[in-house]
């Protein structure tokens, strides 16, 4: 009886692949512009409160979902320990980071960040800072297998920080924002 040929990292590439064109498909599906409006190619836009958020390549939340990379890293290693190869659970965390960007691009998930959140002007991302945001997510994924936990949690914490005194916002705080929305939080993040 012959052994079933295990998936080979080409498979993986591909099935990587496949998902980012999802994503891409379901986004414009929904009406997301491929890129900013205002005419603009710039690749990074550092300006969180303006339209220019989210529309470009990066921006400073790309941080936060590299912190989405290094956190799927350690929770599906948790889950699934050597059960899954590297390659696939990085395949899963490319799946999953596709569908929180196709749920971010929702009405009710936009209207959430406006009502909630410092991001006022947020209207949703392009497509191209969604696969900026993938981009991020799958950097923070390999990092966290290329480095020990210690440097992964430490960047993870540091990334926290930095966002907080750049931008007064970070991974942690858009999670208590959203789930359960603070007026002391809004306040101080609009510079009170």
């Amino acid at each position: 009886m012959e052994r079933a040929a295990l998936p080979s990292r080409r498979h993986g590439v591909l099935a990587c692949l496949g998902l980012l064109l999802m994503a891409v498909v379901v986004l414009r599906l929904m009406g997301r512009v491929w890129w900013c409006k205002c005419g603009s190619w710039a690749l990074w836009t550092s300006d969180v409160i303006s339209s220019h958020n989210s529309q470009h390549w990066l921006d400073p939340y790309s941080f936060s979902h590299f912190q989405h990379g290094l956190a799927f890293y350690w929770l599906l290693w948790l889950m699934l320990g050597d059960r899954l190869s590297v390659l696939w659970r990085g395949v899963v965390t490319v799946g999953l980071e596709s569908l929180w960007e196709v749920f971010e691009n929702t009405p009710f998930t936009i209207e959430r960040y406006r009502a909630a959140t410092i991001s006022l002007d947020y209207y949703g991302d392009s497509v191209f800072n969604s696969l900026g945001d993938l981009a991020s997510c799958a950097a923070g994924f390999a990092f966290a297998a290329t480095v020990p936990v210690w440097g992964a949690v430490g960047t993870y914490l540091a990334i926290e920080l930095i966002m907080l005194a750049a931008i007064r916002d970070s991974l942690l705080l858009n999670i208590v924002m959203l789930i359960h929305p603070s007026d002391a939080i809004r306040h101080w993040q609009q510079g009170g």
